[in-house]
């Protein structure tokens, strides 16, 4: 979109991912890699033991080397892009190869894709406040987590929202008994607090089911769980799936059991799909989303009682699922990929002023 705009777009990538994805041929933009291969890990002498460490010692000085070879690359590229050019970075690692690199006579734009909360929880607080305390904006995907780093000390934030990845044709007619759940099975995505919820409210709904689209470290753990809850003849694990408007079809209801969540592209799916959403109040974005009552349900952070009471309230009531999914059809358009674009457009006019 940005191509069509009129805009000269080149994607970097950094270092390879495990599985390359294929984004198609003849793109309209430029792809290209630093490295063909990881650099060697990082490593900080933190005892004496470390600083007398050889070994620890080259693979550090080859690191450095291997990264500033790269930002050396960088530094061609950006030149090639004066005047008016535009940096962005989308998250706060590539930041180590952009700050060694010269980005004079360029605007740069960094991003973080997760709350200020989970954040400040991990080693990655102290490199946003590190690499993109001197950018000319600093994108947080929500009003609220751009508050939070402004008040915690960065005066260059400001908010961008992911954008609806479909656009479906057709709906769901929230008729079919299905509560449907997409995401990575992960700590952190809470599907164990999910099926003690379902635990809960399955004994009242005998007939429906609930289908837990996805795959990760969790998998066998939470196959196990729904065995021991005995909910495991209404549950499903149909694995992972690309056929986001397929999954969604046919569902009712769409959970949200997340612990810690940044802006959930899953939830913007649902709603354009028509799904009502229940979901757990675990983070700013989906506050954003989710309008208690008024698109769908937000639960108290972790409790399990209220979850399974909020999909007791959509599973039992038609008229309930219908009202709030098609205002949430409603809603989510202000995420539709076209105002998104505005948004960046009005962004790259602001950064240049």
């Amino acid at each position: 979109m940005l191509t069509e705009a009129g805009h000269t777009v080149t994607l970097i990538g950094v270092v390879h991912p495990e599985q390359i994805h294929d984004y198609g041929r003849d793109l309209p933009y430029r792809t290209l890699c630093l490295h063909e291969e990881h650099p060697p890990s990082a490593w900080s002498a933190r005892t004496v033991r470390d600083r007398l460490n050889v070994g620890a010692q080259r693979r550090e000085a080859l690191r450095k080397a291997s990264v500033q070879q790269a930002a050396d690359r960088l530094t061609v590229l950006f030149r090639r892009a004066r005047p008016g050019g535009i940096v962005i970075v989308p998250q706060v690692w590539a930041m180590e190869w952009v700050a060694l690199s010269d980005t004079a006579g360029l605007r740069v734009i960094g991003m973080s894709h997760e709350s200020f909360e989970a954040s400040a929880a991990s080693s990655r607080y102290r490199r946003v406040k590190k690499y993109f305390a001197g950018v000319d904006r600093l994108l947080l995907l929500t009003i609220e987590d751009a508050d939070a780093w402004s008040r915690d000390g960065l005066n260059n934030t400001d908010f961008m929202p992911n954008p609806l990845p479909i656009q479906p044709r057709e709906f769901t007619t929230r008729s079919n008994r299905v509560v449907v759940s997409l995401g990575r099975f992960s700590f952190e995505k809470g599907y164990d607090l999910l099926l003690e919820a379902w635990a809960l409210v399955a004994p009242r709904h005998p007939d429906w089911t609930l289908r837990l689209y996805g795959a990760g470290p969790e998998d066998a753990r939470l196959r196990a769980q729904a065995w021991t809850l005995g909910v495991h003849d209404s549950v499903e694990f149909p694995g992972r799936t690309s056929d986001i408007e397929g999954a969604l079809a046919d569902t009712s209801v769409f959970a949200l059991s997340s612990r810690a969540e940044g802006f959930p592209i899953s939830l913007l799916e649902a709603m354009a799909m028509g799904v009502p959403c229940v979901g757990f109040d675990c983070a700013p974005g989906v506050r954003e989303i989710i309008a208690d009552d008024g698109n769908g349900l937000l639960i108290p952070r972790g409790n399990t009682e209220e979850f399974a009471r909020g999909l007791d309230r959509l599973m039992s009531d038609q008229a309930l699922r219908d009202r709030l999914g098609k205002q949430g059809l409603e809603d989510v358009r202000r995420f539709s990929p076209e105002a998104i674009l505005e948004r960046w457009e009005q962004l790259f006019v602001y950064v240049y002023r």
